[in-house]
């Protein structure tokens, strides 16, 4: 199974992220904690800010325990996810007019809460989340036009202050898994971090693909290697292959193609962890409802049957 695999490959898991809809689904809980076949587990929205701080200094850690608890009971990692976002925010943090200082305050204290109610369960946080544009500039949102470009190395600061169970504080993006205007920003940002004494330690490739159009097998690995020569880890956080649909045979070939080159990648990667599909079931996918007419982006079929990808990742990791 997937994660028995990673690990005799040198990787640290392969995992799944979940969500608090798919947990009275017993076939499909029965995998998700299946240690064996996924070693870790992020909830995949559950600890975001509209959920967990839906008003101001009132936390609800219900639907985010209900991952992470069945998570430690099954002796899997659990990756947290996420601080800082510009997007799955409540109305009182996006629809006030904040001063400069009340908006850092608000972060602070989001952030102390739910780092102290999951104290020592998280192997890594995902402290801020898609903070750059395709060009490298910063993405404009609520955090960049109150509090300015410092947010950034604020958020992580805030979350180093807090992190008494000494869990691993990693930046996540999409479209940085090849070397691009993004890519490098993220990597001068890791720089300018590491040069100010702020805790990182890790860059997350989410790595969202299209089948027939992913990076190859060696552009992955290159980019990979520009953020480990930083010495940072990076991993794989939120792996999926979408489908424009109708499927075709063809198309499953040319996605199993795709997860594969991107599992080699992060194990044959120095520095690279681990990988995370983000989650492993086309029921629960997010795709379809994101991209119009494409889908069937995961590992399992809707009758619970393994597709050719999961073969493929598989098999490349037991080479």
């Amino acid at each position: 199974r997937l994660n028995d695999l990673a690990k005799e490959a040198g990787l640290l898991y392969l995992s799944t992220a979940t969500d608090y809809l798919s947990l009275n689904n017993t076939t499909y809980m029965s995998i998700a904690t299946d240690s064996h076949e996924f070693g870790q587990v992020t909830p995949a929205n559950e600890q975001k800010w509209m959920y967990i701080e839906p008003s101001p200094n009132v936390f609800n850690y219900t639907n985010g325990d209900a991952i992470i608890r069945p998570a430690i009971a099954h002796h899997q990692i659990r990756r947290c996810h996420n601080f800082v976002w510009h997007s799955q925010l409540p109305e009182w943090v996006t629809g006030t007019s904040h001063t400069r200082s009340a908006l850092l305050s608000i972060m602070e204290n989001h952030i102390a809460h739910v780092m102290s109610h999951y104290s020592k369960q998280c192997y890594a946080w995902d402290v801020v989340n898609e903070a750059f544009n395709e060009d490298g500039t910063l993405r404009s949102a609520v955090w960049l036009d109150t509090i300015g470009p410092e947010y950034l190395e604020l958020a992580f600061k805030f979350a180093a202050k807090y992190n008494d169970g000494k869990a691993k504080l990693y930046y996540n993006n999409y479209n940085i898994e090849t070397g691009n205007n993004k890519s490098l920003a993220v990597a001068a940002m890791v720089k300018d971090f590491q040069s100010k004494g702020i805790q990182i330690d890790g860059v997350c490739l989410q790595s969202h693909f299209t089948a027939g159009s992913s990076p190859s097998y060696e552009q992955q690995m290159e980019n990979m290697a520009q953020f480990v020569a930083l010495g940072v880890e990076t991993a794989i956080t939120e792996l999926n292959v979408r489908i424009e649909l109708p499927t075709s045979k063809d198309k499953e070939v040319q996605q199993a193609t795709n997860y594969a080159n991107a599992v080699k990648a992060c194990k044959d990667a120095d520095g690279c962890i681990g990988v995370t599909v983000w989650d492993f079931y086309d029921p629960y996918s997010w795709v379809p409802a994101v991209f119009e007419g494409q889908g069937d982006a995961t590992l399992w079929w809707g009758n619970f049957t393994k597709k050719e990808a999961y073969y493929a990742v598989a098999d490349v990791l037991r080479e």
